[in-house]
């Protein structure tokens, strides 16, 4: 099966300013840009911000083909989004709130792009670390972001096969041969992801007492 991305770009190996920022800084960044997505008011801030975050990412050496690819699953949806609010609220307020979206997934691109997924990881768990008095287990939460980050590209080559296959034999626009093999596919694979984790030990707790 083909591999697809999903809205956030892969890690590119580099050794650029943006490569060397510490963790805990590019999380920053990411939470700064999700939060001022609700306080920009002015498209034309939204805008300005993009644009600074497209030259970090670029500046960190990942290419706008890479960029670009990141950003092509979410734009028909932000197109659809735009004419709405667009009709509903007027053209700044849409392009606010598109540009915002952008923002947010450009940030959170600059991460993925310059952070290796195990370090990501352990960033993860250790955010989490202060949660452990209250039950959590941020080892098992770090292990729940790894299999998403696995599952949902995994899932999206798996509509984009069947879909092709479907168009090959004049069924696209069946829905049953639209969603059924995907669904049996994404089954299969959530079985053989619990089977794998079982044979290691990472099961229920429960299943292991």
């Amino acid at each position: 099966m083909r591999g697809h991305g999903f809205l956030l770009a892969n890690y590119v190996p580099g050794t650029s300013p943006v490569h060397r920022t510490p963790l805990w800084l590019k999380f920053l960044l990411v939470l700064a840009c999700g939060m001022a997505s609700f306080l920009v008011a002015d498209w034309t801030a939204a805008a300005v911000v993009l644009a600074l975050l497209c030259g970090v990412y670029l500046a960190s050496g990942a290419g706008l083909r890479r960029l670009l690819r990141a950003l092509r699953p979410v734009l028909p949806v932000l197109g659809v989004l735009g004419v709405f609010q667009w009709w509903q609220l007027g053209g700044p307020t849409a392009a606010r709130i598109v540009l915002n979206i952008l923002v947010c997934v450009v940030a959170a691109s600059i991460l993925t792009a310059t952070t290796q997924v195990q370090t990501l990881l352990d960033g993860v768990a250790a955010l989490a670390s202060p949660f452990r008095r209250f039950g959590a287990d941020p080892e098992r939460f770090a292990l729940t972001i790894a299999i998403m980050l696995r599952s949902i590209p995994f899932i999206a080559g798996a509509y984009a096969d069947v879909r092709d296959s479907a168009r090959a034999r004049g069924l696209d626009r069946n829905p049953r041969a639209l969603v059924l093999p995907v669904f049996i596919t994404t089954v299969a694979f959530a079985r053989q992801t619990g089977d794998a984790l079982t044979a290691r030990g990472l099961g229920d707790a429960e299943d292991q007492d």
